[in-house]
């Protein structure tokens, strides 16, 4: 399992999932400054989303077998798993860590980094199990 995380693949994984979750990150940003801050952090999650398989099936799962239809599916599958994750720990971060730390300087932005960072082990076997199957 640990050899997963320590692959060439994963290290691709993880940059453009940077990438993505930069663009989540900097959307949530700009949401914000119409819309609630949950509100903001689940459409910034879709922005992201939206991103990250486009990269995804461009430069980490290139050798996919699974049919584009299908790999929508599951990797809508997998990040609707994840965007819990994302959306519960930047809540309890903002409201409930932070504030008991007695950190308010850049607290939305520190909660909604954690709760981007969660979830990348998990979708990565996801993505490459179900998302992006290879033969």
């Amino acid at each position: 399992m640990i050899s997963q995380f320590a692959s060439r693949q994963f290290l691709i994984f993880l940059a453009t999932g940077g990438t993505a979750a930069l663009v989540n990150f900097v959307s949530r940003i700009v949401y914000d400054q119409w819309l609630a801050f949950s509100t903001s952090v689940l459409l910034a999650y879709v922005t992201g989303m939206v991103t990250a398989y486009v990269l995804a099936r461009a430069f980490v799962f290139k050798t996919s077998v699974q049919p584009l239809y299908r790999s929508i599916a599951f990797f809508v599958l997998v990040n609707a798993l994840a965007i819990v994750q994302t959306w519960a720990i930047s809540l309890l971060m903002l409201y409930q860590v932070l504030p008991a730390l007695q950190i308010d300087l850049l607290a939305p932005e520190l909660a909604h980094a954690t709760g981007i960072v969660v979830p990348v082990f998990t979708s990565y076997l996801g993505h490459k199990y179900w998302s992006f199957r290879s033969s």
